[in-house]
């Protein structure tokens, strides 16, 4: 089985991530992991100071917990620190002691939403794309994480746990008129909107494990769209609104599948020994990126919608996760512990692929790029 990342996320799905047995990010490889929220739904927040996530038992948690940051070696006095040099294309967001996760573009392009706890505990924030002007949108005691842009830009879907346990809430996008949509004794998660903004998608666990739900904007006509034996989480809407990509581990090991809006015609897109997460699709619909531990630790991937082709985007020594589209296709923010805890980054992705090197830092174009098992 494997946990809800609430945002990293779901933090942390929050969204909420990761999976079970080897699919399961290690804590030890995830620097205060972001959840195993809807993961990986895959990353789920720390308990304490890490954003909400669905945890089910036995399940380790693949976004930034409470594990203590390495310990760095002080540099002898009149010695300069080295400075990293990023590669063309590749641009660090946020940079403080704490943890920021789960980006999402506003429709318009010009803002990021994220989740953060660098007021104590897990808030949304709202950035300029260039990552000034950083505004925080939710200021209460308990876990606000997972935000969605409704379509129009004019309010944020998002999962807290203010009143006991996670709901699904939608608020103005400046923070105002908050409203809770959902209402059952299970706990929802990773709030996604439909493209024409009537729907709202979304995970929980009211049937006693994770399923698929999606319901009304304004919380009415909930239905169930899974109903299986594994958890489905990290859900993604396709830019048509037909088909929905999620997160599964029905088969054994976490992979990707692709359902129709209605829950029909279910797909599987991966099938490795390893854990895929946190599907999202490319704004003309061609492509879907996600998170992998299929080379060790996570990395950033694309692949056709169809799950042909699959092309391997990072290759930090960190973890990266959460891919978010630009709406123009030409850019993905993602979380990445690369340098020692989560922060946000943005890449460019066209007019070509990139690869980076094993430090994270060297990245050149490839015109053919590297495939790996699907």
């Amino acid at each position: 089985m494997f946990r809800v990342i609430v945002g990293v996320w779901a933090l942390i799905a929050a969204t909420t991530l990761v999976a079970c047995g080897q699919n399961a990010p290690d804590p030890q490889d995830v620097d205060d992991t972001p959840e195993g929220t809807q993961a990986a739904q895959a990353i789920e927040p720390p308990q304490t100071t890490a954003a909400p996530t669905h945890t089910p038992a036995n399940t380790p948690t693949p976004i930034p917990t409470n594990t203590p940051l390495p310990t760095h070696t002080s540099t002898p006095p009149n010695t300069p620190t080295p400075t990293p040099t990023l590669p063309p294309g590749l641009i660090p967001l946020t940079d403080n002691s704490h943890e920021e996760a789960a980006p999402v573009w506003s429709p318009d392009g010009s803002r990021i939403t994220f989740g953060s706890n660098r007021d104590g505990d897990w808030e949304i924030y709202v950035m300029n794309a260039d990552g000034s002007n950083v505004l925080q949108l939710t200021d209460n005691s308990d876990e606000d994480t997972g935000a969605a842009w409704s379509p129009d830009g004019s309010r944020i879907a998002f999962q807290s746990d203010r009143d006991g346990d996670f709901k699904i809430y939608v608020m103005n996008a400046d923070g105002s008129n908050v409203t809770q949509l959902s209402d059952d004794s299970g706990r929802d998660f990773t709030p996604q909107w439909s493209p024409d903004g009537s729907r709202i998608a979304f995970q929980s666990d009211r049937d006693g494990d994770d399923e698929i739900y999606v319901m009304n904007a304004d919380g009415s006509n909930v239905i169930q769209l899974t109903d299986n034996s594994g958890e489905d989480r990290d859900l993604a809407w396709s830019p048509d609104g037909s088909r929905m990509a999620f997160a599964s581990d029905r088969d054994g090991d976490v992979e990707l599948y692709v359902m129709n809006a209605d829950g029909t015609d279910v797909t599987r897109l991966t099938n490795i020994p390893d854990a895929d997460w946190f599907p999202a699709w490319s704004p003309d619909g061609s492509r879907i990126a996600f998170a992998s531990n299929r080379d060790g630790d996570y990395e950033l991937y694309v692949m056709n919608a169809d799950g042909s082709d699959v092309i391997q985007l990072t290759d930090s020594p960190g973890s990266d996760w959460f891919p978010a589209w630009s709406p123009d296709g030409g850019r993905i923010a993602f979380t990445s512990s690369r340098d020692g805890d989560f922060e946000i980054y943005i890449m460019d992705v066209d007019p070509e692929i990139y690869a980076m090197d094993a430090d994270g830092y060297s990245r050149n174009g490839i015109s053919t790029a590297r495939s790996t098992m699907q």
